[in-house]
Parts: structure tokens; sequence; C-alpha cells
């Protein structure tokens, strides 16, 4: 689905809107770990599989299970695609336990793509008794099954389970369930790379008496761009505005991340100025597609040995196009939202940057710091907190790579920061030594 979301990420997708992953806890972990290297026997897998929900919470069972579905767990997919129905067999059991819809349809939609039709049929239709003829929580189970096989790029699934729920709504007096479900299906079109499908289905929303919404827009508008038609993305927003719904961050970033991932540089441009004249705030996502789609600015934090260190010196090694967009995001006030100063510390946060956006933020921050200590009127902060993460939303956990970058740029500045040895996902420092050696440097 059409997400708007840390330390140590180092993805280049959507600025772009990324699969949100499951956070997997350390015991989630070591779990997994084990049943790789287990004895395959289903007796001792089930073993295993009984000992860990028993010994764990049940946030840290959930959020396995969760994982395990996950579209962006690739990692032993073979494995977890045989554990996952039997895990949440052994979860159900615990007195704990209450069903979830949501967790029901991701699991369906993860047999599914598997190929365990059987299994993925068996699991609904024990569902569809289940809810029987309530038709609100039907209609909910339903809309999650759509979006839960649009999130794994299942054409197949999303064409079934939209057959269903369309039924459904074609027998509804229900407001709420009309328009919930048709935009689940909208979205669930999106996903599987149909926005002309989604589209249509707008014309049936009209045709019925129902005013679609901006999210229903939102949706057509990102499908269109992911699958490069720029010209009918542009035509939907013009739409969208036509129908009374102001652009926000959130729907510019969809069309600054579509531009970018095609290359347009100068149409990126031109919403950038177009957000600023109207207003519209820049986020750190903004950062994130509009730096992510700069080939200079990625091949320079591929070697960051030679990574310019100054603004200055940034600006003039880019291309005219690449540089005139680095110079519009930085007329924003985006530094400002990911600072704080205080007169006991100074922090910059990092939390949901990409390397691109940290490299261009941290040049941004020693800059303006420069400015600030030069002019005086600023106290100088007892402390200073430059906040990196320590990868456990990276690949490789543990291994943050937003850290690294940072580690790099301040050594080679001879910056007065160092890793904080209590909290290792930290740069720390004493502001008057930042100060000095700003104002000497």
């Amino acid at each position: 689905m059409i997400r708007v979301g840390v330390g140590g990420r180092a993805v280049i997708g959507v600025g772009a809107l990324p699969p949100v992953v499951c956070g997997l806890t350390k015991q989630g972990h070591r779990f997994l770990t084990s049943l790789a290297i287990a004895d395959p026997s289903s007796a001792a897998v089930g073993l295993l599989l009984r000992k860990f929900v028993s010994s764990t919470s049940k946030h840290v069972a959930l959020t396995t299970l969760s994982h395990l579905l996950s579209p962006s767990t690739t990692s032993h997919s073979r494995l977890y695609s045989s554990i996952a129905l039997p895990l949440y067999t052994v979860i159900k059991q615990e007195p704990w336990f209450s069903w979830n819809g949501k967790l029901v349809a991701d699991l369906i939609a993860f047999l599914y793509k598997q190929g365990r039709y059987d299994e993925s049929e068996e699991l609904f239709a024990e569902t569809i008794v289940k809810l029987g003829l309530r038709e609100r929580e039907l209609c909910i189970f339903l809309c999650h099954l759509v979006e839960s096989h649009g999130d794994h790029k299942s054409q197949k699934g999303v064409f079934l389970s939209s057959e269903k729920l369309g039924q459904l709504l074609l027998h509804s007096r229900s407001g709420y369930v009309k328009r919930r479900g048709y935009a689940s299906m909208v979205a669930g079109f999106c996903e599987i790379g149909l926005p002309d499908k989604a589209e249509a289905l707008i014309g049936e929303m009209r045709e019925i008496g129902l005013k679609p919404s901006a999210f229903e827009f939102k949706s057509i508008v990102y499908g269109y761009g992911q699958m490069g038609f720029l010209q009918e993305m542009k035509r939907v927003v013009t739409v969208m505005e036509g129908e009374g719904y102001e652009l926000d961050t959130v729907c510019c970033n969809m069309v600054l991340a579509s531009f970018g991932e095609h290359g347009e540089l100068l149409d990126m441009l031109w919403w950038l100025k177009k957000m600023r004249d109207s207003g519209i705030p820049f986020s750190i996502r903004t950062y994130n597609s509009v730096l992510n789609a700069c080939p200079t600015v990625m091949a320079m934090i591929r070697d960051t040995k030679k990574l310019p260190l100054m603004m200055d010196e940034l600006v003039a090694s880019l291309k005219r196009d690449e540089a005139d967009v680095v110079l519009e995001l930085l007329k924003s006030n985006v530094l400002d939202q990911v600072m704080e100063w205080k007169a006991s510390e100074l922090s910059l946060d990092l939390h949901g940057m990409h390397l691109s956006s940290v490299y261009l933020v941290l040049m941004q921050w020693f800059g303006e710091l420069r400015r600030r200590f030069a002019a005086g009127n600023f106290v100088t902060p007892a402390d200073v907190l430059v906040i990196c993460g320590v990868g456990r939303h990276s690949s490789t956990r543990g291994e943050s790579p937003v850290r690294n970058l940072a580690k790099e740029i301040v050594v080679r500045m001879e910056c007065p920061l160092r890793i904080d040895r209590k909290n290792i996902g930290c740069f720390i420092g004493k502001g008057s030594k930042l100060k000095d050696w700003l104002t000497m440097s």
C-alpha cells in the first residue's frame, strides 16, 4: 500500500515511500536464526514454535509473525513460507490471542503469493464463516485482503479479492461500506500497476453518488507516477485540485518521487518552486526523493573519502540541474525541523533520512552553526547530540550506514564530536569545543 512514514536505513526507493517493515525484536531474530539451522522435520520445528510462543511476550510473537508475512522480507523465503501458518496456529491457541482481521488477511495473501492456494482458500473460508452476516466487519476484512494482495504485487489476488468485495458493495446500503471498499480497491489496483483500472473505479463511485476523497486521488497520482505515466499523473493532480482538494506535503512528495524515479529533474525543480510559492512545507521525505534522483550526489556518497566538505564545494561539483534542485531544498526550513537549539543541548536528529539527505543536512547544519556562532546572538549550548541510530532498520541488523557516513564526515573534518560509548547510535560533544572549532576552521 501507499504509505507515508531510521537511523541507519539506507534505502533509495521512493523517497520514496518504502514499504513498512515490521521491526524484528532480538528474540524474534534469534528464533528465526535457530529455525534456519534446525532439523527440518515437522516435529522438531513444531517443538521450536511452541517453545518460542510460550516463552515470549505477545508483542514478540506477533511482530515475529508479521515479519514473516511482510512483502519486504526476502531472506529464508522458503523457510518462512513453511512456518508462517504453523506459527499462526500456535499463536492463536494462546490465552492472550484475539482474532485480528488484518493479520489473517496478511497471512492469506502471503500463502497465496507462495502458491499455497488450498491453505489460503481454507483460511479465507474459515474467516467468512466466522464473520457471518456482520457486513461492516466483513467489508473491513475484505479491504485488508485487497490491500495485502496489493502489497505482495499479486495481480490475480487483487482481482479475486476485489471481485468478492465488489459483490458486497453491490448489495450494501451502507455509505461507510461503499467508501471503505472503493478506497481499498483503488489503492490495490494502483499497487499492482493498474492506475487506469483504479481511475475507472472513480467513475463508478460518481455514478452511485460518492465523491472521491483525496486518498483515492493520491493513490492514482502515485500509481501513474510510478508507472512512468507522468502526463497522466499531472492530469489527475489537476482534477484533484479542481475537486477542491489542496495539495499537501504528502501528495507533493509522491509527485517528486515519481519525477525522481524517471530522472525528470527540471520537472522536479518546477514542483519544488510550486511547493514553496504555495506555502507547502518540505519534509525529510522531500529531501530523500529529490536527492536520490541526483546522480552526482548519489555517486559522491558511494565514495565518502572524496565527499566535498563545504556546501559551496558541493554545489560547484554538481551539474546545473542538480545544483538548482539542491539550492531550492536549502531554501526550506527542514533543518529547523530536525535541529533543536537549547542552552542545555544542541541536537540534530537524522532519523528517517536516506544517505543523500544525511550528507546534505550535515553540510547544511555545519554551515548554519558557523553562521549562528559568528553572529554572536545565540547562546552556546552546553552539550551537542547528533542522533544517527544503531541500524535496527538496516538491511544488515546492527550496521548503521547513516552512522558510518556521519563518522566519515566527522573524522575527515576533524570535528570534535565522538561516538557516545553509552549509545553508539549517537555522536556527542561539548558546545564550547564545537563553537571554537567552527569559528577557527
